[in-house]
């Protein structure tokens, strides 16, 4: 058993595991985690966080939090992006720890006691950091590493490896929950939070079954949202743009004016139609990338919740249960381990 540094006593661990169509590796996964976990002791939660499954993922969660009551689901009511999955689960998050780990196990969770270890020693943020890759396409390791890049440099964070595989101690989930925003990046927001912070390598698995959910321009997208939600370096960027062309037009204009004194002025239209071309190109540029972060302040202000958490009627649990085929439902009705809303009332730890 590990011991908590603060108090004498074992401490309480969540787990965390946003899924979105994952009925291929839901099953093991959540064994595998179990087992996991309970080699540390028995005070634990995983929290399986539904992000809008379209095929049997939730019907496979509610069948095991029915025989586990350690497994607690989240059902959004739709696909809101894993970073509104990743906020539910962590809203409804008890533990003194808190780990997020992938669905596809590519997370290996055989390192969650040295993590644990870690966060014991006096570390709030242990980071989970790639040092290899799986298979991966070429065109998805260049944009991962330039996403990373680019992040790590508006942030002034070394995102290089950079996951999601992570494990906080209970004040960082504390002021990250406290965050009004509804446009968030995790890695950002953990790293923006400022706590010690410990970097631990790991190799990058295979998926253990299933396929991938993102696709090229859904990384793009993401990227592009999260560049946009953590850094105003497009804004700068067009005003830097902007400054650069005002001491070009000046130079250009000196060395024209030189060229018609001394009579060696070019004849022609050329010059001005390609200025003009570039001039509009950086204006309509600037203003694209206003109006962009315009709209990113809109959707703010309309203050809408991340993520809504739908609780489903007792039939309709037992008919996602059903139709998973698996006939090892008990016949007592278990405990109900589905979330309550975010202001639930949290139950004794201690």
């Amino acid at each position: 058993m590990i011991a908590s540094p603060i108090k004498n006593r074992e401490p309480f661990i969540s787990a965390i595991v946003p899924l979105f169509n994952e009925q291929e590796v839901v099953e093991l996964t959540l064994k595998t985690l179990v087992e996991q976990l309970s080699i540390l002791g028995d005070r634990f939660e995983l929290i399986c966080v539904d992000d809008g499954s379209s095929d049997g993922t939730l019907g496979q969660l509610y069948r095991r939090a029915d025989l586990d009551s350690r497994i607690r689901v989240v059902a959004l009511s739709r696909n809101f992006g894993k970073e509104a999955a990743m906020a539910a689960g962590l809203q409804v998050a008890e533990g003194d720890a808190i780990l997020f780990l992938d669905a596809d196990l590519q997370h290996p969770p055989e390192l969650i006691p040295q993590m644990l270890e870690l966060w014991q020693s006096g570390y709030d943020i242990v980071n989970g950091v790639k040092e290899y890759r799986a298979r991966e396409s070429f065109s998805y390791r260049i944009s991962a590493n330039l996403f990373n890049w680019l992040m790590g440099g508006v942030a002034q964070v070394d995102f290089r490896g950079a996951s999601d595989f992570k494990l906080l101690d209970r004040q960082v989930a504390d002021v990250l929950r406290q965050l009004p925003e509804t446009r968030r990046f995790f890695r950002g927001l953990v790293a923006w939070s400022g706590f010690r912070s410990v970097r631990l390598p790991y190799a990058v698995k295979d998926r253990a079954a299933g396929k991938t959910k993102w696709s090229l321009f859904g990384l793009l997208r993401y990227s592009l949202r999260n560049l946009l939600a953590f850094s105003e370096m497009p804004l700068r960027a067009v005003a830097a743009a902007g400054f650069s062309t005002l001491i070009f037009a000046a130079l250009l204009a000196a060395w024209q004016l030189y060229r018609y004194v001394t009579g060696t002025t070019l004849s022609g239209f050329t010059t001005v139609i390609l200025l003009q071309l570039l001039l509009d190109g950086l204006l309509l540029t600037g203003v694209g990338i206003v109006a962009v972060y315009l709209a990113e302040m809109y959707a703010e202000v309309k203050q809408r919740p991340l993520y809504v958490v739908r609780r489903p009627r007792d039939s309709e649990r037992v008919k996602e249960s059903s139709e998973t085929g698996d006939e090892d439902t008990p016949d007592a009705e278990p405990e109900i381990s589905t979330i309550s809303p975010p202001n639930f009332k949290s139950r004794n730890r201690e």
